[in-house]
């Protein structure tokens, strides 16, 4: 039987690691990166984190040697605001928490070893049309066919309506993520999350003298501070860290926030992955988990349809991926969801919501349990 034939569009992380992992299998790989790749990898600033074996699972099959572009974690302190006071009601310690890197180096390692796969074949181009019933792309008014076509494109593109046709849960937020990075001259080498008024704002070290800033705030307070969101962000984080130094803020770049699960993933021999197949809010920064937990599904299965002699386009493939991490990916995007809800200012649910976390130090099975499924997530 000749190689099977897969096709995967989107030059993003999720789009460039399942590339590089599927291709340790005997198949062949098409992988469209769009015309732009080079100039968006250079201006993205932002920072993800990863669980311990999300690190060890991207150690392990994206052959990277060189390590030092992931800042290990050791320890996490939670906190939240009550009358203009930063209050400590959590903390996780542990030898290997998370794993923080920079995107744009990661990206940079992965192109590295999609370089070197000889079954990867790199196509700049832009994919505007699928044939989702002959599984087939248009490029220059020519049909190509594959096995399995994969999309990585972002939680916006036009291209998944054939497959979805509303079918999802969804949620505004009316928030904006606002991202940027920090320089300073202070020792600051523990990742924090500040439940703040104005919504969650998370501070992730990822080399020395460098954090990185993810702070979550209404459209409203957008808008009222938009002017000036240097000194509204100086100020706030200043509240945050005593006696930080601040030496720079580079630019700030916003996103929307939206709740977006997919509750179909599939049509035919099409498979939709990444942020389009899940998108959820930032706070708990579960969102790569999830699309690593993704593809390390899907690359088992792949390798059960080789090793069983079956065609990707005629077998239950996709079927038994949906099964597998549907269920794991709606539990975070709405446990996510109502943790945001519960961490926001509300008078009727203030005086309960600060009890709790004035108590919570006390239910050390709660940590055991929460840190076990933000490392592994739910075992199905």
């Amino acid at each position: 039987m000749d190689k099977q034939k897969i096709c995967i569009i989107g030059d993003g992380l999720a789009g460039l690691s399942t590339a590089a992992i599927l291709s340790q299998e005997n198949i062949k790989i098409d992988l469209y990166i769009g015309k732009n790749k080079k100039n968006k990898s250079k201006n993205d600033i932002r920072v993800t984190a990863v669980s311990e074996s999300s690190y060890q699972f991207i150690i392990q099959n994206l052959k990277i040697k060189n390590r030092n572009i992931f800042r290990p974690c050791k320890e996490i302190n939670l906190f939240f605001e009550e009358k203009n006071n930063i209050k400590n009601f959590l903390n996780f310690k542990k030898k290997n928490l998370m794993y923080i890197f920079q995107n744009k180096k990661l990206k940079k390692k992965i192109d590295e070893q999609i370089a070197k796969r000889k079954n990867i074949t790199l196509i700049k181009k832009d994919i505007t049309s699928i044939d989702y019933l002959d599984g087939s792309i248009l490029l220059n008014k020519n049909k190509f066919f594959y096995d399995l076509i994969i999309l990585c494109i972002g939680g916006k593109s036009k291209l998944y309506n054939k497959i979805t046709r509303g079918r999802s849960i969804e949620k505004n937020y009316k928030e904006v993520a606002l991202t940027t990075t920090i320089k300073h001259g202070s020792k600051i080498n523990k990742v924090s999350q500040f439940f703040l008024n104005e919504g969650p704002l998370a501070i992730l070290p990822f080399e020395k003298n460098f954090f990185s800033v993810v702070w979550s705030v209404s459209n409203l307070s957008f808008q009222k501070n938009n002017k000036f969101l240097k000194q509204f962000l100086n100020s706030k984080i200043k509240l945050c860290i005593n006696n930080l130094k601040i030496k720079k803020i580079d630019k700030i770049q916003s996103f929307p926030i939206n709740l977006n699960l997919k509750t179909k993933y599939f049509k035919k021999n099409i498979l939709i992955l990444g942020d389009g197949l899940h998108s959820i809010h930032p706070m708990a920064g579960q969102g790569f988990n999830l699309v690593l937990r993704d593809i390390k599904k899907l690359n088992e299965l792949v390798s059960e349809n080789l090793r069983l002699g079956l065609l990707f386009k005629n077998s239950f493939l996709l079927k038994k991926f949906y099964q597998s991490r549907k269920p794991e990916n709606t539990f975070f995007g709405l446990g996510v969801n109502l943790t945001n809800v519960f961490f926001k200012d509300n008078k009727y649910l203030n005086p309960i919501k600060k009890v709790i976390l004035n108590n919570i130090k006390n239910f050390s099975f709660l940590k055991k349990i929460s840190q076990t499924i933000s490392d592994k997530g739910i075992i199905i």
